[in-house]
């Protein structure tokens, strides 16, 4: 028996997701919450959130609780980046009964699910193995806010410009800084030209 918790901000989302969970006699679900506090208190094998990625903390219990996520913000760099944070599942918000049910059961044996349209984007897109002392590579996502950074674009008008959200622009951002070491927007431009990331 899985033991399942879901988790979403909408009352009606949640209620949905709690029917189709108890269409699986396979399936426990041991809570519903509107975030992720008190997660600990219910050990489940599997969280089911319907939440953008950023929004998601480290879980209780590590590798012992896999997380299926159901986000708006599916992309094939997004995806790469949720399963580096250790997100088991990643389907779009239109995905299937039998999809997310098939994603829960898959999270619960240790498998990772991913949805075909985005698997060969991320395949392709995935980061080149780098040597000692190097900085982590970009993505192609990454590297569009970069270069967008470097005009002087503000995040809403990057996520405007690349139709994703502003928290999602938000997040790249951050990866962005960490995988050049930067403090800052202006040092991670300043990075970038001189890594020949980006031109001017």
């Amino acid at each position: 028996m899985i033991r399942l918790l879901i988790v979403a901000s909408s009352a009606i989302v949640r209620a949905g997701l709690e029917a189709l969970a108890a269409s699986d006699p396979g399936l426990q679900v041991v809570g519903s919450l509107p975030d992720f506090t008190g997660v600990e208190a219910v050990h489940p094998n599997v969280v089911l959130a319907a939440a953008p990625l950023e929004e998601i903390p480290p879980l209780p219990g590590g590798r012992t609780v896999a997380l299926v996520l159901i986000t708006s913000d599916s992309q094939p760099v997004w995806t790469l980046e949720a399963l580096r944070l250790g997100v088991r599942a990643l389907l779009p918000r239109d995905a299937s009964q039998a999809e997310i049910l098939a994603a829960v059961e898959a999270a619960a044996t240790g498998l990772a699910a991913v949805d075909p349209q985005d698997l060969d984007a991320l395949l392709s897109s995935a980061a080149p193995v780098q040597a000692a002392g190097e900085v982590s590579a970009l993505t192609a996502r990454e590297l569009e806010v970069l270069r967008m950074m470097a005009e002087g674009a503000a995040n809403k008008i990057i996520a405007w410009k690349l139709g994703i959200s502003e928290h999602t622009v938000k997040f790249h951002v951050a990866s962005i800084l960490t995988k050049l070491g930067a403090s800052s927007r202006t040092e991670a431009v300043t990075i970038g030209i001189r890594k020949g990331l980006i031109l001017l």
